[in-house]
């Protein structure tokens, strides 16, 4: 059998899989750093099994450093190409067809933000009657898609679109900036509460660790400020988002912050799951979670009082893989499409 390498290169992260066990994600800020996207995928590369064949899907084209989609996709594609034999890569579309290099620069829209399709079309072996969901929500975006024996039934095939139709909402359990999800805090010493700051000065990543649902990562500066990944650092920045300090907000304070953040991110997933079984118009047989915010994806399905079954794709395939389940998915179907 022929052995393939998947990649996803979004617009923060690049994930790769060789859909039979290994996987690895690294962060990328793809909007600043464009010009090394070569050599940073080559270094992805150099890190993962030897393969014959490369599968790609992206996210990345819609980074603010590419004037146009098009431009986008074309800028991924050369740089694969950079980085890899031409003649070994194949392009995944969001007809879920598959595509030359060539073929992707040709259709752009088709080529740009294809792996949600990827992962959805995966996932419904895990709900193959009836009508099933798919709930993946990463460090930067959510996505619900839903499914019809086995097949992928989302309404909309474009960013736009998903938006549109509650099929994409663009919050994420790591960068999504505070000021996006809530517009005040709570502030329980003071018995007040205070309008949020429209800054950087926080994102969800910080909740989460207050809250004890994402691990530490003293190693990563990929936050708000450029520090650590520490609850004592997450809490220092909660305390900006209301113009404060460590001085002023306390632990127990910046906790129920917290709390207040991820309630209201909740509230967002959850809505958009209500949207779409609401088009759908049946109650799930199976939903399939995954990704880093999995345990998102169970608040908002015990929000709308969701009991079908939960297929956890970070139970069946791992945590590291889970986390690029997109490109783990986008090598199961190149290996079985057997190109």
């Amino acid at each position: 059998m022929t052995a393939w390498i998947a990649l996803d290169i979004g617009g923060a992260n690049l994930k790769a899989a060789d859909g039979a066990g290994f996987a690895v994600s690294r962060p990328f800020a793809l909007w600043r750093h464009s010009a090394d996207l070569p050599a940073a995928i080559a270094e992805l590369l150099a890190a993962c099994p030897p393969a014959e064949r490369l599968a790609v899907t992206m996210t990345g084209e819609l980074a603010d450093c590419f004037p146009t989609k098009a431009e986008g996709v074309a800028a991924i594609v050369h740089a694969v190409q950079a980085a890899a034999s031409p003649g070994s890569i194949r392009v995944y579309l969001t007809n879920g067809s598959w595509a030359s290099p060539a073929q992707a620069i040709a259709n752009p829209l088709l080529a740009a933000a294809s792996n949600w399709h990827a992962l959805a079309r995966f996932s419904g072996r895990f709900v193959p009657a009836g009508a099933g969901l798919l709930i993946d929500i990463g460090s930067t975006t959510c996505d619900v898609i839903p499914l019809r024996d086995g097949r992928v039934a989302a309404r909309g095939r474009t960013d736009p679109e998903r938006l549109a139709h509650g099929e994409l909402v663009y919050t994420g359990v790591q960068r999504s900036p505070v000021c996006a999800v809530v517009g005040r805090l709570g502030w329980p010493s003071r018995q007040t509460s205070c309008p949020v700051a429209q800054e950087l000065f926080a994102t969800t990543w910080d909740a989460y660790l207050l809250l004890g649902d994402l691990p530490e990562e003293p190693g990563s500066a990929h936050t708000a400020d450029g520090r650590p990944a520490t609850r004592q650092h997450a809490h220092d920045r909660l305390a900006r988002m209301i113009c404060a300090d460590r001085t002023m907000v306390s632990r127990a304070d910046a906790l129920a912050m917290a709390h207040q953040v991820a309630n209201a991110q909740c509230d967002q997933v959850a809505a958009a799951v209500r949207t779409v079984l609401e088009t759908q118009g049946a109650r799930p047989s199976g939903v399939v979670v995954s990704g880093l915010g999995e345990f998102l994806a169970r608040r908002a399905l015990a929000r709308n009082r969701i009991d079908a079954p939960v297929i956890s794709l970070g139970g069946v395939l791992g945590r590291e893989v889970s986390r690029a389940a997109t490109a783990h998915a986008l090598a199961v179907l190149a290996r079985e499409n057997g190109d």
